[in-house]
């Protein structure tokens, strides 16, 4: 008589039973893994599944068949054939007496702690502690750090479960927190009483299952209970970060990650956590606005709507030109784009921080997405801060890094990033072309042959390094590989060039590229049209060329444009501006004329393409202050009143269907033309926009400003330079316009460099990125 049929697997899975239920599960999961798939639920503190294995809590102590004694289910790898007892006599005394270790020393302060109602250590007590604890020695106490203006401290909460201390070394690289001493005087901690200076340090808050870490913005502000979780998403880099915004009677209190795999898997970066700070700015523009004979008066939307539509009805279409910023919805863009050519306009753009717009047709979708960058190979960065530029997606780049793959730089200065660099090439603004060419003639030398006979001409006076076929051979050797173009790179006076080269070398290398696009949502701006018609101007040229009105969409000048004097020069000019804005400062109403109060992304409906052209559509989750209305009923009242086809919709439904088809276009990159080589200067300007002023919701933020990251203004310079200059570290450097900025030796930046970061008050009217620079000592 035959056997009877066994059930079999495959030869990747293994056959457990948990519980009495049967189940497949991957080779080398721990036990803790297949529970979780299975929907059994176990009991942990230490355990994450972003982060390494640590086994330090012991809560999740399980019994095993033909074990002696309990085990860690986290740390426990499934064998064929086991079979699990989560809920077991001895696995629950084993669970029960954890617990009471744990709460021995624990201030069971929950009612003044910002944690309870959310504490995964207050949760599990209720399940697995005693009434009555059995100990009556007293409890320790532990002295807090001060580890800057984002996390507070309770470290007596602390279980030292290590989550934070994981996060902070694995993910975010930076290795700041750490286990010190053992027994009873065991504590985490930073050792030398230093801030957290990671751009990623928020998670922290979120990996802590107990009220050791908090949210210092958030502190003392509402319990868990009284909020309403609304999901949204990040709109201060073209990510595009899921989040859930935490509101009480519509104002945000705070803000937390939303899971997605493809995005930001259940991570967030500082900037996209508290920027919500900047939503309650006492410079908000709440009602609508008018400029007459000299003075500010406040109006109604019908005196304000109706000025705009007299006034632009007096210009030619050729008179008005749109700057748009570059985070604006899809909704509003299209709108805007209507709304321009209704008027006659072809003169209306996006990219404000672009200087060179030769081939750049706008934000193009990613060619490898976001979820495969953390399998690539290798990676060749150029014109990269990546870590500042789109924290998250640095971090998918470094668990690349960890897995071995080699990372590349061509950068105008050695950016801090998190991990160790393969290889870099320096040079200044003014030379980083030249430094890109001699990786291009590496790649030449594969035999790949350049479309542009200008960048086949520039190859040839070039000479390949030892170092730069290095780099080559790293990425053509890679079964996956990547050229990432940054915003040093996009923004650079040469950018075309730039484009032209890294697409060179990554056709030549069988590399995917990846371009980053203007703010936000540049890919969706660029698909439903922000970009100017048939003979129109761009953003810079709209400037060199002076309308005699103006559209400003939701940017500040001048700290949103590329040439911040040249902005401000243009706009003070013009007969007529009228400013759709969430901000009226002081700066806005000199050059304003109308200002009409609009709402910012998590106060309305609106959709965004992030990197991967993937169109997300957020809905308003917190309430918008005054009179502000979304920008999408603003413009369609505008375009009712000027009588504009296109507008006659109802619903943002409607719109929606209306420019769905734009959305789901994905045109593809085009080898850009090149534009004419711009002479080098002896000196020229690095300008980079910092991590915390990228707009104006971020330059709000009084904790991201107070952040280490957010640097005092400088001119940094090269020892040698500033010697060469009579300037010395912590002197005052006179610029040619008579201003001052005092001087930071710095040796991450190159010879013939001065850095100078933009988006600051004392820098807006200063030469844009790449200009020359004069110095003398003040």
């Amino acid at each position: 008589m035959s056997a009877q049929p066994t059930q079999n697997a495959a030869p990747d899975l293994v056959n457990i039973e948990v519980d009495g239920k049967p189940i497949q599960v991957p080779k080398g999961s721990m036990i803790i893994e297949a529970t979780d798939k299975a929907g059994i639920p176990i009991p942990r503190f230490c355990y994450h599944r972003k982060l390494p294995i640590a086994a330090s809590c012991r809560q999740c102590l399980v019994e095993v068949e033909k074990m002696p004694k309990p085990t860690p289910a986290c740390a426990t790898p499934v064998m064929e054939g086991m079979k699990v007892f989560t809920r077991s006599e001895k696995a629950l005394k084993a669970q029960r007496n954890v617990m009471e270790f744990l709460l021995i020393n624990h201030p069971l302060d929950c009612p003044i702690c910002d944690q309870g109602g959310e504490c995964e250590l207050q949760d599990l007590a209720m399940g697995y502690g005693r009434s009555v604890s059995r100990f009556t020695e007293r409890k320790r106490v532990v002295a807090d750090e001060d580890i800057g203006p984002l996390v507070a401290t309770e470290m007596t909460r602390c279980i030292h479960c290590t989550r934070c201390v994981r996060f902070v070394g694995e993910i975010a690289g930076t290795h700041e927190l750490g286990s010190m001493d053992r027994g009873d005087r065991h504590v985490i901690g930073t050792y030398i009483g230093k801030s957290i200076d990671s751009e990623l340090s928020g998670n922290i808050i979120d990996v802590c299952p107990v009220g050791a870490l908090t949210d210092k913005v958030f502190r003392f502000k509402a319990r868990a209970w009284e909020m309403v979780a609304r999901p949204s998403g990040a709109y201060h880099d073209a990510l595009g970060s899921n989040l859930w915004l935490h509101t009480r009677r519509g104002e945000v209190l705070r803000v937390v990650p939303r899971d997605n795999e493809a995005v930001n898997e259940c991570w967030l970066s500082d900037r996209d956590r508290y920027s919500h700070q900047g939503l309650g700015a006492a410079d908000r523009a709440t009602k609508p606005m008018v400029r007459r004979d000299g003075r500010w008066l406040e109006t109604d939307w019908e005196d304000a709507l109706g000025t705009v539509a007299a006034r632009l009805g007096a210009f030619t279409g050729a008179d008005i030109g749109a700057l748009v910023q570059p985070s604006t919805s899809s909704e509003e863009g299209a709108l805007i784009a209507r709304l321009m050519r209704a008027l006659g306009s072809v003169h209306f753009d996006h990219r404000l921080r672009t200087l060179d717009f030769a081939g750049a047709a706008g934000g193009v979708a990613f060619e490898l997405p976001v979820a495969q960058m953390e399998r690539v190979g290798a990676a060749l960065l150029v014109g990269s801060d990546l870590r500042h530029e789109v924290p998250l997606l640095n971090h998918r780049l470094r668990q690349a890094w960890k897995r071995g793959a080699k990372v590349y730089a061509v950068n105008p200065a050695r950016f801090d990033f998190n991990y160790e660099l393969a290889g870099q090439f320096i040079a200044p603004p003014q030379k980083l072309v030249d430094e890109l060419l001699v990786l291009a003639k590496a790649a030449a030398e594969l035999g790949a042959a350049p479309a542009d006979r200008a960048l086949a001409d520039a190859l040839a006076a070039v000479q390949a390094s030892d170092a730069a076929r290095a780099a080559v051979k790293a990425l053509k050797d890679a079964s996956s590989a990547l050229v990432l173009l940054g915003d040093a790179g996009a923004r650079h006076p040469e950018a075309s060039w730039l484009r032209a080269i890294a697409r060179y070398i990554a056709t030549a290398t069988g590399s995917a590229l990846n371009v980053l696009p203007d703010g936000a949502n540049g890919v969706g701006l660029a698909r439903v049209g922000v970009l100017p018609g048939q003979g129109g101007l761009d953003a810079q040229a709209m400037l060199a060329q002076p309308r005699r009105a103006y559209l400003l969409y939701g940017a500040e000048p001048p700290h949103d444009f590329a040439d911040g004097a040249a902005a401000g020069l243009a706009l003070q000019q013009a007969e007529f501006v009228v400013a759709f804005s969430a901000y009226a400062d002081e700066a806005l109403k000199r050059i304003a004329h109308v200002i009409l109060p609009i709402g910012l992304t998590p106060e309305i409906d609106a959709t965004l393409v992030n990197v991967d052209g993937t169109a997300q559509a957020f809905a308003a989750g917190a309430r918008l202050p005054g009179d502000a209305r979304p920008g999408w009923k603003v413009l369609r009242a505008l375009g009712g009143l000027l009588k504009a086809p296109g507008f006659e919709f109802v619903t943002l439904a409607e719109l929606r269907a209306e420019i769905a088809p734009a959305l789901a276009r994905a045109p593809q990159a085009i080898a850009p033309p090149l534009a004419a080589r711009r002479a080098g200067a002896a000196l020229a300007r690095l300008a980079t926009v910092p991590i915390y002023r990228a707009d104006a919701v971020l330059r709000r933020c009084a904790a991201l400003n107070a952040h280490p990251l957010a640097r005092s203004v400088a001119v940094r310079l090269n020892a040698a330079d500033a010697a060469a200059r009579g300037l010395a570290d912590g002197d005052r450097a006179r610029l040619a316009d008579g201003s001052t900025l005092p001087v930071a030796i710095d040796a991450s930046v190159p010879a013939g460099a001065a850095w100078i970061e933009a988006a600051h008050a004392e820098t807006a009217a200063l030469p844009p990125y790449g200009a020359a620079i004069e110095l003398t000592k003040a």
